[in-house]
């Protein structure tokens, strides 16, 4: 188990370096801005105060791009069942239709800066919306249309990257408008209490270095749930612009299953070997169960079978089969799923990604190859 909520497989085997528990021990001992973050002491730069301004208004929709929205993403999809609030999310350039003066804008950047954030923002918001800016405290673009907007501004705390930045004001203050609890969210300082966390965490952390020795560098996901589709496209971000630098780095894939059984499963059993997988899963209650009477008897051990029996039977089958191959995988199974869960998974994530980068001799805060692109774009526009 890595904690009550989440029965974890680790990788077959077990590298070993004791320096990664030393790095970990000194991250946590550092008490980053980052590291706050993720605990209860973390102080937000908002008052709850504002939740009486804005608590009547059910829909909302959230403008950002990468770090600035995965997060919040990711907890609205994999939380949705919890949440009454209609959220409507713009994280890329394309045209919309949908307008509707009652939503509630949240409109995210760090920088303040982000080309796509400020066209949708200016195609996007019309007068007499109700707008909540996040955005550093300088003199940039979005905060200075803010101010002429009247707009609720909160800053953006400037030491959190966008991508590290789910616990922060980024993630918390919409994740609480649509009426979750952000304190459960923070559960770093019980899981570093939790030895058989700790141990797991540098376990994975040390074989995924092994692997990369070994020239395995794309990190396939099999996501068995969808509602954590967006979960892992926060952890896609997270992994590929936190270590992809200086000629190093891991390719995270994410595959839809079963559904990639029909398309891509040949490959990852047959195929070149410079892959190890995470297999994900969610044991869910309650899901629709086969109609017996409509099951022809070639098929009948379907019969009494419910759909989460199905999916977690066609997981099983694949592990044993990847076991048979000598295939590394790990495998999270999650068995409650809530605020305190989703925030164990975003701390260990988290954990794991910073680590990996010191081990790999990279800053894992930066991603200055996307700024040339920035520049390059703005030459072609002037």
């Amino acid at each position: 188990m890595l904690t009550k909520n989440i029965q974890f497989k680790n990788f077959k085997f077990s590298a070993s370096n004791k320096k990664i528990k030393k790095d970990l021990k000194k991250l946590l001992e550092k008490k980053s801005e980052l590291i706050k973050s993720l605990t209860p002491f973390y102080n937000y730069s908002y008052s709850k105060k504002i939740f009486s301004k804005f608590k009547k208004k059910l829909s909302m929709r959230i403008i950002g791009m990468g770090g600035s929205i995965l997060g919040t993403k990711a907890i609205y999809d994999f939380l949705r069942y919890k949440i009454k609030n209609e959220v409507t999310f713009i994280d890329n350039l394309q045209t919309y239709l949908e307008d509707d003066k009652k939503k509630i804008n949240i409109i995210v950047s760090k920088s303040g800066n982000t080309l796509e954030t400020i066209t949708n923002t200016n195609l996007l918001i019309k007068d007499g919306q109700k707008n909540i800016f996040i955005i550093e405290n300088n003199n940039n673009y979005l905060r200075t249309y803010a101010q002429k907007l009247k707009a609720e501004i909160i800053n953006h705390n400037n030491f959190i990257g966008g991508r590290y930045s789910v616990l922060s004001e980024v993630g918390m203050l919409p994740a609480e408008l649509m009426g979750l609890n952000e304190k459960k969210f923070k559960q770093l300082n019980n899981l570093i209490k939790n030895e058989n966390f700790v141990n797991l965490l540098i376990t994975s952390v040390n074989n995924t270095l092994y692997f990369l020795k070994k020239k395995r560098f794309n990190s396939i996901i099999l996501n068995y749930d969808k509602t954590a589709e967006s979960l892992f496209k926060w952890y896609q971000q997270l992994i590929a612009e936190s270590l992809g630098k200086k000629s190093k780095g891991i390719f995270p894939i994410v595959s839809s299953m079963p559904k990639d059984n029909h398309s891509l499963m040949q490959l990852y059993l047959d195929g070149p070997k410079n892959n190890f997988f995470t297999f994900f899963s969610v044991k869910e209650k309650n899901t629709p169960k086969i109609m017996n009477n409509k099951i022809l008897s070639s098929y009948s051990y379907l019969k009494n079978k419910d759909l989460n029996q199905i999916i977690f039977s066609q997981k099983l089958a694949t592990e044993k089969v990847f076991l048979k191959k000598n295939i590394p995988f790990r495998s999270f199974e999650i068995l409650n799923k809530d605020e305190k869960t989703l925030g164990e998974l975003f701390c260990f994530f988290i954990l794991e990604t910073i680590l990996l980068g010191r081990a790999l001799r990279i800053n894992p805060f930066d991603q200055p190859s996307v700024e040339l692109i920035k520049k390059e774009t703005k030459k072609i526009l002037i």
